[in-house]
């Protein structure tokens, strides 16, 4: 029996993986996003594919990814392929990418992405300042 794939939950899981709040999610996406839609977001089984898209974009990862990954499956793919000696003799050939260089692009990502909503908030602070005559 095929297990299906909770597609919320893995929405869930990369942006928890990303260190992305559902309130910075939730603004990325636009006024019509709240921290409480994220999380009833992460909570539906099946998205909508332009939902998705969306997502994907911001997290910067495959529409794909969402819609297929399955944690168990991948943890028992893990724990079946990976053992001390597999890991020591084929160390180099494992890994093409540099998870340092990798974690160091997304950390500056996530900083630019701070800013950026730091300074949206500086000007929207300016604007209502504005409004209320202060």
């Amino acid at each position: 029996m095929q297990q299906k794939i909770h597609q919320g939950r893995n929405i869930k899981r990369f942006r928890e993986m990303l260190g992305i709040k559902q309130e910075v999610l939730a603004h990325e996406l636009g006024e019509d996003w709240s921290q409480k839609k994220i999380s009833l977001l992460e909570q539906r089984e099946l998205i909508e594919e332009d939902i998705l898209k969306q997502v994907s974009q911001i997290l910067r990862i495959p529409v794909e990814a969402i819609q297929n990954f399955d944690e168990e499956q991948a943890v028992n793919v893990i724990s079946n392929t990976f053992n001390k000696e597999a890991f020591i003799g084929n160390s180099g050939a494992i890994f093409n990418i540099d998870p340092i260089e990798k974690l160091i692009q997304l950390h500056e990502e996530k900083i630019a992405l701070y800013e950026r909503m730091l300074k949206e908030k500086d000007e929207m602070m300016a604007r209502l300042e504005r409004l209320i005559g202060g």
